[in-house]
């Protein structure tokens, strides 16, 4: 494949899969809608009507109320349409939002919302390539609702350019946006919360580990006393990087789990790009990282579109962690104890542990009635 027709091809995938979109307000008298808190820290440049992608050198801290329509499949998120009114009983819209005078403030508003739903964790979401404010806003409220997070819902804004040309761009706003994501967790371990734990995608899973790499070098491996665990959704990461990243970590946070599918369009067109042969998010298995403690997820028996976010977007993959457990707990245990939770084939490499998902009926095909 030529560079061009990767290009074209990655323009194409992205045009199928990445829905465009705008906070839009909900209607007086609204009905039929769950509501969902995000508590945002960005450094994206404020402008007017809210966020673009321009780089700002301090994060502004925010809050969001989202309304989730009833009438929708998991994993959904429906924009409103130009042509008719906002729906409450189908769409995503904006209730309330505000901006925090100071981080500060930000911190007791945390404080605040954890002692109310009476919990101390916190679930700390990192979006991907070419995302608008909104679009992160609200892919982190679809998948806190519908995965049934515990904890209260913190969303990291980076200055994404929103646009399927801006791969370049928004790989340099990662580098830009480590020290602002280092303040945020900063700022929600002094809100009190117990146990952090960080989900990314895409490119946001650059961002984290660059982040946990630059906090760790500095202050030592205390520094990451506070996250409970990581979870990497389709990371667009190169795995000569993501190792370097880990070794200059040290002990990788635990639980450390990566959702990949060999089959992620997205992922493969980002390969053919870097000239490498694969991303840490769409590896075969788990030979390339077999010393690491990380436990790799393939879902491609799971594929939704390009395979790119099949677990925020699939509604079996979306049962099967939502309804068991929360996605920040689903990994305490021992991988070999999961066989009965989670179906698929169960590997371990070295230190590394592989389960490839499968679909609970191929799996009950497969084994004897009893």
């Amino acid at each position: 494949m030529t560079l061009r027709a990767a290009i074209f091809g990655l323009l194409l995938v992205l045009a199928s899969c990445a829905a465009r979109g705008e906070f839009t307000r909900a209607p007086a008298g609204l009905a039929e809608a769950t509501p969902e808190t995000i508590f945002v820290a960005t450094s994206r440049g404020a402008e007017t009507g809210g966020f673009g992608f321009a780089r700002a050198e301090e994060p502004s801290f925010l809050r969001y109320d989202v309304s989730i329509p009833n009438e929708r499949d998991p994993g959904e998120i429906n924009w409103p349409q130009k042509t008719r009114k906002p729906d409450p009983g189908r769409d995503f819209l904006l209730l309330d939002e505000g901006r925090f005078a100071s981080s500060k403030a930000f911190r007791m508003a945390l404080k605040t919302a954890m002692s109310v739903r009476g919990q101390r964790d916190a679930v700390v979401y990192v979006h991907g390539f070419n995302n608008t404010m909104a679009e992160g806003v609200f892919r982190v409220a679809q998948m806190h609702h519908d995965l049934q997070v515990p904890g209260v819902a913190i969303h990291y804004a980076w200055p994404s350019r929103g646009s399927a040309l801006g791969y370049v761009y928004d790989r340099d706003s990662v580098l830009f946006a480590r020290t602002g994501f280092e303040t945020l967790l900063n700022e929600v371990a002094a809100s009190g919360a117990r146990e952090v734990v960080i989900v990314a995608h895409s490119m946001g899973a650059f961002l984290t580990m660059e982040t946990l790499r630059q906090m760790a070098l500095r202050d030592g491996s205390h520094a990451l006393d506070r996250i409970a665990g990581v979870v990497l959704i389709a990371p667009d990461l190169d795995l000569d990087v993501f190792r370097s990243q880990a070794r200059d970590i040290g002990e990788l946070p635990q639980p450390f789990v990566v959702f990949g599918s060999s089959r992620d369009r997205v992922l493969g067109l980002s390969a053919t790009l870097s000239g490498s042969e694969a991303r840490l998010g769409n590896m075969s298995g788990v030979a390339d990282i077999a010393d690491l403690k990380v436990t790799y997820l393939d879902t491609t028996a799971y594929n939704t579109g390009a395979g790119h976010l099949n677990l925020g977007e699939n509604p079996a993959l979306l049962a099967l962690f939502g309804g068991i457990i929360g996605i920040d707990q689903a990994f305490r245990a021992d991988a070999r104890s999961r066989v009965g939770l989670l179906p698929g084939l169960v590997l371990t490499v070295r230190n590394a542990t592989e389960i490839i998902l499968a679909p609970v009926a191929a799996i009950g095909e497969s084994r004897p009635n009893r």
